[in-house]
């Protein structure tokens, strides 16, 4: 298996709009591609924005070139995601999986209150709606 790694810097105001897009479009689209295995969100609030790193697992490269195109290490940023944007890579980079640990517990279902919801929280300790 392949993991994707991509890293971008979103506006402060566009970060619930990205989580959003990526919820409803990329997500949605990429789960229709055979070898798509899964997608996981990275965040962190930084002085110009927050900035995201975008991790995708994939059984194999040619899987990625069903979505990426035959230049896998080329970034796809949609041009609604680059409005949101201060800044963001133009290249991807890609992991061999060596190993996956996932500890036995429970199903879970997310909900609001364990995601964003519609305002991105600010940085830790200041109060915000979730």
């Amino acid at each position: 298996m392949v993991s994707r790694h991509w890293k971008g810097i979103a506006r402060r105001e566009a970060a619930a709009d990205y989580i959003h897009y990526l919820r409803t479009e990329t997500f949605p689209q990429l789960s229709r591609l055979p070898g798509f295995r899964r997608a996981t969100i990275l965040h962190r609030t930084v002085p110009d924005g927050v900035e995201f790193v975008i991790v995708s697992d994939w059984d194999s490269l040619d899987a990625i070139r069903a979505f990426a195109g035959p230049d896998v290490e080329r970034a796809v940023v949609p041009s609604e995601v680059q409005a949101m944007m201060q800044r963001y890579e133009d290249a991807v980079t890609h992991y061999d999986i060596a190993e996956t640990f996932e500890p036995a517990r429970p199903p879970y279902v997310l909900s609001s209150a364990t995601t964003y919801g519609a305002v991105y929280p600010g940085p830790r300790g200041s109060s915000s709606t979730r």
